[in-house]
């Protein structure tokens, strides 16, 4: 027996595809909605509109951006002969709340996956191979310390090796096995960056 109406039936069915949301959070989202001002919402759809047309990948680090460059890449005082590997831009963002990295990232956006058919193709590793050019220095791996995280990280380790004098670092102890990096506190991220290790 349905209980909505097919509007609002609609709306609650797109709301629950977000990542996340279930069914009840979708509705109590929708009615939320529904009960906002007009004016509102049409804010609330032009700002996620205007987001999805604007925001693109940095071409140097491939974070998400609405310019050309990210603030990070454009930052001449930034330490651009040390890159941070991470997965995704959320993770980044967790390094940058620690506030004591001063070098540059390369956002690999996902992980290798071999049961979900995820390779080396599959993530931005040919676009960091490619920023190797003799100014990088030294590539710390922090990728998520879960299996794919790991064999990630491996991965990376071995085409950073074979493209020449590059330091490869991975972050230590500290962040746990299994821990998303974009949920865990400034204090342990730091100590996983100063307690990184040679690979």
């Amino acid at each position: 027996m349905e209980y909505f109406s097919d509007e609002l039936t609609n709306l609650i069915s797109e709301l629950s595809r977000l990542p996340g949301i279930g069914k009840k959070s979708a509705q109590r989202m929708a009615f939320y909605l529904i009960n906002l001002p007009v004016d509102r919402v049409e804010k609330l759809t032009s700002t996620i509109l205007d987001a999805r047309k604007n925001i693109r990948y940095c071409k140097t680090c491939l974070c998400l951006t609405d310019s050309e460059e990210c603030p990070i890449c454009g930052n001449p005082k930034r330490d651009h002969s040390t890159v941070m590997v991470v997965e995704s831009t959320q993770d980044m963002v967790a390094y940058e709340r620690v506030g004591q990295y001063n070098g540059v990232y390369h956002v690999l956006h996902g992980a290798i996956s071999p049961a979900l058919h995820i390779g080396p193709n599959d993530i931005k590793l040919k676009e960091l191979i490619s920023r190797l050019d003799g100014s990088v220095k030294e590539v710390i791996l922090a990728t998520n310390s879960s299996v794919e995280g790991e064999a990630t990280a491996m991965m990376v380790k071995n085409y950073v090796r074979a493209v020449g004098d590059v330091r490869c670092t991975r972050i230590a102890s500290g962040v746990p096995v299994g821990g998303d990096l974009e949920y865990i506190d400034e204090v342990t991220l730091l100590r996983a960056l100063e307690g990184r290790r040679e690979i």
